[in-house]
């Protein structure tokens, strides 16, 4: 039997953190307060391996102690503790019941209250307030009190960490749950400032706006390159076209040479994303895969439309009892998002002039405008103090002088200019790419069986040879074969990752392969266990049972084309205001058709049916 020791727990205040494994990041079991008694197992790297009220973990050896501290005397020494002040920009704070977004709230305190900080951790504060405990995020508050003439807010102190995901992109989320609205994805290897961590999620700054990402897909170090993986940042990218005489394909190859080896063909008429070219060749991204192609293959000009003339494509118009003019008022209460830069304005009486071409934000609840009046929308808010750098000065049309600042954030308000110009299908239904955004996801292709399994599925790990069963799946769930192709083909890395490939859950394989109950953090285990309770024992089974949750989410609903899944007018119509809306990004629904748009044009027959909004 291994030798045990007894040891006591010795912290000066709050807790100890009793964590699953011996690392800083792990998950926490327990906390174990001061004096608790503890069986040490081992100990190793500054970590012991211990049990302690009947429950196992590891605990950082430096907090333990021979003795029971404080001994010879009942006193409890007390927690050593700080004032701090609340500093919010604008509105309250909300104190929660604990350290999570999601607990209760408590109490809501305002700007300048003095809270007695106990102890801080992952980016809460332990506090005590207007006589009541509770949990406060740590970025609120201040050593001196705000507006006076002392430095007003602690600096944020940020770590830098890099996206690590293997395939695919990471969501970044506006609150820290698989169940928020997804801002943005972030490509491997982007950089990103990590504010705070707590429950496996990270607050992180990235291109300019804040959001909450799963902790365990970022790495302190930059990750190498992975072959098929985006390339960091999309700037200045094109959309470009296979142009080669049919029956014949494009080799995309692992270099810029004709002797590298080929990763993928590409059929004629194949939208490809263009990052650069140089010397005859250009490097993009096709169907899921980034390589090179010779640059005289590609042309500028959209065809026609997907695949050969064999594809039937029927038009339905669905008429709106709303006006362009309203549903623009309605997604601009909601803020929608876009990358876009703009110019941007803050009124002279909200700017401390430091010289000529820096200014200081004077107080709480400015935000910077589209242009130099207050009749223009909100671009973003700035908060007190923050230092800009002005570019220009002009007298605004209600009399005030307006400056041009530079607001650095990448993901910003969207213009209502700028939001109608996505919500009006005018200007997407005759592209025939962008035209996919339309397609009816809930009604099936009658797509060729074995032309989907020899020019789609060929070569796609555990999804060679299923174009029967996703037919069957469509069939059976009223959900577009071709979509429910192109969302397992992106879930499961082209059919090879483990969660398709299959996992033993209780003894038995069971696969997934949509990404079904598969949660950021845990997407394994926890699209496994799915599976299992699912009863997904066979590739079949998944693809088939996985139909039905896809189906559920928003086609059942009636939000059956990207554009509805966007903008969902149907509610808009109904209740006056936006509802269950799958992204807050503008471009979304224009962003998701590449992929759906390719595979089509890989197929010789098929039905299509395009459902077009029409406002009044």
């Amino acid at each position: 039997m291994k030798k045990t020791t007894t040891k006591y727990v010795n912290v000066s205040s709050g807790t100890l953190n009793m964590r699953k494994s011996g690392s800083e990041s792990a998950s926490i079991v327990a906390k174990l307060s001061k004096g608790t008694k503890v069986t040490v197992y081992s100990e190793s790297k500054g970590w012991a391996k211990i049990k302690a009220n009947g429950k196992d973990g590891h605990v950082s050896t430096k907090y333990l102690s021979t003795t029971k501290p404080g001994t010879g005397s009942t006193a409890v020494t007390p927690e050593k503790t700080t004032t701090k002040y609340v500093n919010v920009s604008s509105g309250t704070l909300n104190m929660r019941k604990s350290g999570s977004e999601s607990a209760g709230i408590v109490a809501k305190l305002s700007k300048g209250t003095e809270v007695t900080v106990y102890s801080e951790s992952k980016g809460w504060a332990k506090i005590k307030a207007n006589g009541k405990d509770g949990y406060v995020s740590t970025d609120y508050l201040s050593t001196a009190k705000p507006g006076t003439d002392s430095k007003p807010s602690i600096p944020e102190i940020t770590t830098t960490k890099y996206v690590n995901v293997s395939s695919g992109s990471l969501n970044m989320r506006n609150k820290p749950s698989d169940s928020a609205s997804v801002i943005v994805k972030l490509a491997r290897g982007v950089e990103v400032e990590v504010i705070s961590e707590s429950n496996g999620w990270s607050k992180i700054k990235a291109y300019g706006g804040e959001g909450y990402v799963s902790t365990k897909y970022l790495s302190a170090a930059k990750p190498g390159s992975v072959p098929g993986l985006k390339p960091d940042g999309e700037a200045n990218t094109l959309v470009k076209y296979v142009n080669v005489s049919d029956g014949s394909s494009l080799n995309m190859r692992s270099a810029a040479s004709a002797s590298a080896s080929i990763i993928a063909k590409l059929v004629n008429n194949t939208t490809v994303t263009v990052y650069s070219e140089s010397n005859g060749w250009s490097r993009v991204t096709a169907n899921g895969k980034t390589g090179y192609v010779s640059t005289q293959y590609l042309t500028a000009k959209a065809p026609e439309g997907p695949g050969s003339s064999n594809g039937s494509i029927i038009r339905i118009d669905k008429e709106y009892n709303l006006t362009m003019e309203k549903m623009v008022e309605i997604q601009m209460a909601v803020n929608g998002q876009t990358d876009k830069k703009y110019k941007t304005y803050i009124r002279e009486d909200g700017l401390t002039l430091i010289n000529s071409t820096k200014g200081t934000v004077k107080g709480t609840g400015w935000r910077v405008r589209g242009g130099a009046g207050s009749n223009y929308w909100a671009v973003g808010p700035v908060s007190n103090n923050q230092s800009l750098t002005i570019k220009s000065k002009v007298r605004g049309s209600d009399g005030y002088y307006w400056y041009e600042v530079d607001y650095n954030k990448t993901w910003v308000n969207a213009s209502p200019e700028d939001i109608e110009y996505n919500l009006n299908p005018n200007n997407f239904v005759n592209d025939p790419v962008h035209s996919f955004q339309f397609v009816k996801l809930s009604q099936v292709t009658n797509m060729n069986v074995s032309e989907v399994d020899d020019r789609i599925l060929s070569g796609k790990g555990i999804l060679q040879g299923k174009a029967a069963t996703f037919t069957a799946a469509g069939e059976k769930y009223g959900v577009n074969e071709i979509y429910l192709i192109s969302h397992a083909l992106l879930e499961t890395g082209n059919g090879t990752s483990p969660l398709a490939t299959g996992v033993k859950v209780n003894g038995k394989t069971v696969y997934n392969m949509y990404g079904v109950g598969a949660f950021d953090g845990t997407a394994l285990s926890s699209g496994a266990q799915y599976a299992y309770n699912a009863g997904w024992f066979t590739p079949e089974a998944a693809i088939i049972g996985g139909a039905e949750f896809i189906a559920k989410g928003y086609i059942s609903a009636g939000q059956d084309t990207l554009y509805k899944m966007r903008w969902n007018p149907t509610a808009a119509e109904k209740y006056g205001y936006a509802s269950h809306q799958y992204a807050t990004d503008i471009g979304w629904a224009t962003k998701q058709v590449k992929q759906i748009y390719n595979l089509y044009s890989l197929l010789d027959s098929y039905k299509l049916t395009i459902e077009v909004p029409k406002y009044k």
